[in-house]
């Protein structure tokens, strides 16, 4: 008798198992892979960033605004 038992809650689990993979939805296409970033090498300490984050005026391109302020390091 205790067998029985076994087996049935056995099957019980592999049955809900099965129904729960089986409910859920198609799986999703992989998202695109995002494109490489330019890059670009602030003009005062020389540290690379995306392009789209730097501060870009005539002198180059900068981190940050204290960087732009204070100009490109001379040597």
């Amino acid at each position: 008798m205790k067998y029985l038992i076994v087996v049935l809650v056995v099957g019980v689990v592999l049955w809900l198992l099965l129904r729960s993979k089986a409910d859920k939805p198609a799986a999703r296409a992989p998202a695109a892979k995002a494109l490489p970033e330019a890059m670009v090498q602030c003009s005062h300490c020389g540290i690379h960033l995306p392009r789209a984050e730097a501060l870009l005026d005539e002198r180059g391109a900068f981190c940050t605004e204290a960087h732009r302020l204070a100009g490109p390091r001379i040597g």
